[in-house]
């Protein structure tokens, strides 16, 4: 995404959350989402006209940039692929155990295998060794079809709402599951608080959109500094 680019997606995104709890506004709410959502992921996602910014990360990009850790950039030391990972378990999360009450993507479809690393939750608070190990050992290929499964079941189960369900909140009983299948660190407790005050409109206006197109910034400016 180009400076311009960014501005018509930030302001897409403005008026999305205008909308989105409204539900006479529910289709013009859904369509919107699905075009915010497409710019963020890869072009097979959606097919768009142009490259998302997705594509333009993994464009040329070399193994070692992907991989380096740690990246002195404003607002984060985190790899590449910390970025790219910790920004789909978010939305797995979220989009399917507090939205859909569903399996998680990375379960269901076996990424927890092929991904070839230890870490099954969000990626929030790891320390350092972690984030490392991490870095060095993550399957590129799955890490980008993990992505691509991501957002496709987000994109799938958003498409499926009817009118008014924006409004709705996750159980007890959904964030019971979330740790029980250690989806996030006992230590993180912040986080569960911070989703519980969101109705499904919260989660998809920050992790299912905002989240994301956050991290792809942040992935976006290690790319920069290391592949001038």
């Amino acid at each position: 995404m180009n400076s311009e680019e960014r501005k018509h997606w930030n302001e897409n995104h403005k008026l999305l959350s205008g909308i989105i709890s409204k539900p006479e506004a529910h289709a013009k709410a859904v369509t919107l989402f699905l075009e915010l959502h497409a710019a963020l992921y890869a072009s097979d996602i959606s097919k768009p006209d142009h490259p998302t910014y997705e594509d333009t990360l993994w464009h040329n990009i070399l193994e070692t940039t992907l991989r380096s850790y740690p990246v002195h950039t404003p607002g984060s030391h985190n790899s590449i692929v910390w970025h790219i990972w910790h920004s789909a378990r978010i939305e797995d999360i979220t989009m399917n155990i507090l939205g859909a009450d569903s399996g998680q993507v990375l379960h269901s479809e076996h990424y927890a295998e092929s991904l070839q690393t230890s870490f099954i939750h969000s990626g929030n608070g790891m320390n350092e060794h972690e984030i490392a190990r991490f870095s060095a050992e993550v399957n590129l290929s799955a890490l980008a079809a993990y992505r691509r499964a991501v957002a496709a079941r987000t994109r799938s189960m958003i498409s499926a709402l009817q009118p008014g369900q924006f409004t709705a909140k996750a159980t007890p009983e959904q964030f019971r599951r979330v740790l029980e299948e250690k989806a996030v660190l006992e230590t993180e407790q912040w986080l569960l608080d911070y989703w519980g005050g969101k109705t499904l409109a919260g989660l998809i206006l920050m992790p299912a959109t905002r989240h994301n197109f956050v991290h792809l910034n942040k992935a976006m400016r290690v790319k920069q500094k290391l592949q001038k």
